[in-house]
């Protein structure tokens, strides 16, 4: 199942990553995920927040977009990634991009994945018996 994933564009200069997670924290948001990718000018933060709606109205002055990704739970191993991606690479299924965020499940390991076509991606997992975690499953994993 499919979790929302907000994109936020910002401007690459000191401060404004800090402004922008003090903003989210302020309204009482935890962030569940986050990843931050650059280039000169810019930057884009994305995160997993319980509440999508609440994040993009405190970060108003920013560009948002909201995003399906898969959040996919696996074994904390050595190789389990490597799995997951073999089984969306025999499928055809292109990632765009991928990262990882913690919860205290024992064994467990997490991922988000950016992936070109969502629903063949889940179909595909599912078929191999890898979980995929829905908007309220992040919510109660990490309150």
């Amino acid at each position: 199942m499919a979790i929302t994933q907000l994109s936020v564009f910002l401007e690459n200069v000191p401060g404004t990553l800090c402004k922008a997670v003090s903003a989210i924290s302020g309204a009482g948001i935890n962030i569940r995920a986050l990843s931050v990718a650059d280039t000169r000018d810019f930057g884009i933060m994305r995160l997993i927040v319980p509440d999508v709606e609440a994040a993009k109205e405190v970060l108003s002055d920013y560009t948002a977009a909201e995003t399906k990704v898969i959040a996919v739970k696996m074994e904390d191993r050595t190789g389990a990634l490597k799995e997951i991606l073999q089984v969306l690479e025999k499928a055809g299924i292109n990632i765009e991009y991928v990262y990882a965020f913690a919860a205290a499940v024992p064994n467990s390991a997490y991922v988000v994945l950016r992936v070109d076509d969502v629903e063949a991606a889940e179909a595909v997992l599912s078929q191999n018996n890898v979980p995929t975690l829905s908007d309220e499953d992040i919510a109660i994993l990490l309150p």
